[in-house]
């Protein structure tokens, strides 16, 4: 669940009070004095991925594994029009077995292309006697994904025609503010959450660009992992990542919240690490009695259904050998599968990520 920035460019507050009449720094006291009232804690310096020593770039994919991959290519490519440039069949292969942690792995995969990074739809054999259930927003684990798009062509109103099933309240995205963003949660058809989010198009060219929004309707952002110890996590990330969160805080006493989640008295902890451009960040939150993240009830395989995600890597051996030692627990050693040296790893809560090299421009984040 994003929340507006602190560092909104004094441009767009200029703009608006020459629009409205009033002074910029008396709208700028408004804007600060909205945003104290469910901000507790200020935001921080903005870290970014490139101001790592590491070699990582971005995220490369978001990664869904499913029980029914023609239901679900069909949901997604109704809904997104990301373009499909690979389905493939993947068994009998050494490699993936390493890779998977699992002999005689066979799996049906169909990758599609978003505008900054790739979406990827996988069917394991032999999960028919897994149970699809609805993910509860506050975890734990990877909860969702956010597909963010302007609200003159809203990503919202195209999940919905596509047959969503709505978690958020109401018949309509919810405004945390009233700064141009729009908030709302849904489920695709095998119970993955993600996030429907609508900016004006003062923010988009301010933050994205509106060329490039214009070009590309809907795009992916963040990655959100629910945790029942935000600091510990945070910790792990900061390891993985070498660099600190852009911000943090606690976030409470905004009814909003409640209806975005469909949960009342919401309130959480929260920290953002900021990835590659057009919004990418990695977000963790911890979500506070009444509706407190519960602890994860065991590590999750690969296999399993729901999400797991990558960090692309320019130098693969490297960040290996580099996590390795910083005790981060890898599934095996990097294995070349298809277009991209990869590994997978677990964090402290056993959700699943893996860094990824890519052998072809084409499956680059460079490419995006």
């Amino acid at each position: 669940m994003p929340i507006p920035s602190q560092h909104t460019p004094i441009k767009w507050y200029q703009r608006k009070a020459t629009k409205w009449g009033l002074g910029t720094l008396t709208l700028i006291a408004i804007a600060f004095f909205g945003l104290k009232s469910y901000l507790s804690s200020p935001t921080q310096a903005q870290a970014n991925i490139t101001d790592s020593p590491s070699s990582i770039i971005g995220f490369n994919h978001v990664g869904i594994s499913v029980l029914d991959l023609d239901k679900m290519l069909d949901f997604y490519q109704r809904t997104t029009s990301f373009e499909l440039i690979i389905r493939e069949t993947v068994k009998e292969n050494p490699a993936a077995d390493k890779l998977f942690g699992q002999e005689g792995i066979s799996f049906e995969r169909a990758v599609l292309k978003a505008p900054n990074m790739l979406l990827e739809l996988t069917e394991f054999e032999n999960q028919s006697d897994s149970i699809i259930e609805n993910m509860p927003p506050q975890g734990p684990g990877m909860t969702h994904t956010c597909y963010q798009s302007a609200m003159a062509r809203s990503g919202y109103a195209q999940f919905k025609k596509g047959g969503i099933d709505m978690l958020t309240r109401g018949e309509k995205a919810v405004k945390l503010g009233n700064y141009g963003v729009s908030y709302a949660y849904g489920y695709d058809p095998e119970g993955n959450m993600l996030e429907m989010e609508q900016m004006s198009e003062d923010i988009i060219s301010l933050n994205i660009d509106s060329d490039w929004a214009e070009a590309n309707p809907i795009w992916m952002t963040q990655v959100a992992i629910l945790s029942p110890d935000i600091e510990a996590l945070k910790a792990f990330y900061q390891t993985v990542l070498e660099i600190e969160p852009a911000r943090e805080g606690l976030f409470k006493d905004n009814p909003a919240f409640d209806e975005v989640a469909n949960l009342n008295d919401l309130s959480f902890k929260a920290a953002w690490f900021m990835l590659d451009g057009r919004g990418k960040k990695l977000e963790l939150m911890e979500y506070q009695p009444p509706n407190a993240t519960p602890k994860p009830t065991g590590k999750r395989r690969i296999t399993d259904l729901g999400y797991s995600y990558s960090y692309e890597v320019l130098d693969i051996d490297k960040e290996y050998q580099r996590l390795q030692a910083a005790d981060v627990e890898f599934v095996s050693e990097p294995q070349k599968l298809g277009n991209f040296v990869m590994v997978y790893a677990h964090d402290l809560d056993g959700n699943v990520f893996s860094l990824r090299q890519a052998l072809e421009e084409e499956f680059s984040l460079k490419n995006f």
